[in-house]
This record gives C-alpha cells, sequence and structure tokens, in this order.
C-alpha cells in the first residue's frame, strides 16, 4: 500500500491506496498530532502492508513566506522521523510540480486541472447512493491522491515525469 501525505501546518490530509491505484482503503483530514499517533497505529493495523510513503514536500519560489509555511515544514520532519520509526519506511518527498507535470503535463496546472485529470484516469465522485471511485473526497484529500498518484508513476511504474 502506498501511503500519501499533503501536509498543513495545523492539519494534514491522507491517502492510504492499493500499490497499483486500485482502490481507496483510508483516507481523511486530521489535526497534525493525531496524524503523528495514526502512523503508529497504522504500523499495526496494516503491519507491512505499507510498503511506500509520500509526503509533498515544499519548494521554494523565492516569495517571501510566512511563520504558517515553517510549521508546515517542521512537521514533514516529523513525519519523516516517524515514517521511519512507526513504518520502517524511508519517506520520499513528491513537488507540486511532479504533480502538475505527471497528472496535467503542464506546470500552470490549477487545483481544478489536477481534480479534473484524477476524475478522467480513475472516474467520477459519486453520489451517496451510488459511490464512485472518489466519493467522499474533499480538498486537501485530493492532493493526497495527487501525491500518491505521482509516486506510483514516478517510482512504481518507473515513467519519466
Amino acid at each position: 500500500m502506498i501511503l500519501a501525505i499533503d501536509p498543513g501546518n495545523v492539519e494534514s490530509a491522507y491517502v492510504i491506496v492499493e500499490n497499483d491505484l486500485s482502490r481507496v482503503i483510508e483516507k481523511g483530514k486530521t489535526l497534525n498530532p493525531i496524524l503523528l499517533r495514526a502512523l503508529t497505529v497504522w504500523a499495526y493495523k496494516y503491519g507491512c502492508s505499507i510498503d511506500y510513503f509520500a509526503i509533498e514536500g515544499i519548494q521554494s519560489y523565492g516569495m517571501a513566506v510566512g511563520k504558517s509555511v515553517f510549521e508546515t515544514c517542521y512537521f514533514i520532519g516529523r513525519l519523516i522521523e516517524s515514517g521511519k520509526r512507526d513504518l520502517h519506511i524511508e519517506p520520499t518527498l513528491i513537488y507540486r510540480m511532479e504533480e502538475k507535470m505527471c497528472l496535467c503535463h503542464s506546470t500552470k496546472a490549477k487545483d481544478s486541472n489536477i481534480r479534473q485529470a484524477l476524475i478522467d484516469r480513475f472516474g467520477e465522485v459519486g453520489t451517496k447512493k451510488t459511490p464512485g471511485f472518489f466519493y467522499g473526497f474533499k480538498k486537501d484529500i485530493w492532493s493526497a491522491m495527487a501525491i500518491a498518484t505521482t509516486y506510483h508513476d514516478k517510482y512504481l511504474k518507473g515513467e519519466e515525469i
């Protein structure tokens, strides 16, 4: 399974998907301290089933940033350490530009373009009565799925991005 996390300064979104991306096993958005504890729980719940761990990294584009960006950076460091300790996996950082190029083949892609590319690839969101692949996904969870998909395509399928 692939665990992918879209980190934030207070809350982070995550998905756990099959290695071939055929099924979303678990998804959500939670407070960062709870997510860190969840890594330990997942280590026991899924055992050795979590094979890969991808985290969205932060890149500088030369613009000034505020406190929340630095707090997100600190949390990414905590996730990396927790991944090594609890899951025994060296996490891979996936950057936003990689996601844009992988899913949309353009560095100018927006969140809506990435969401549409995921829907085109995996299927509709669906409704409560007829849930689709992405039923229950919200903004940041879409980003976590983009991270998982980019990781899969770049490292498991070996596609050049």
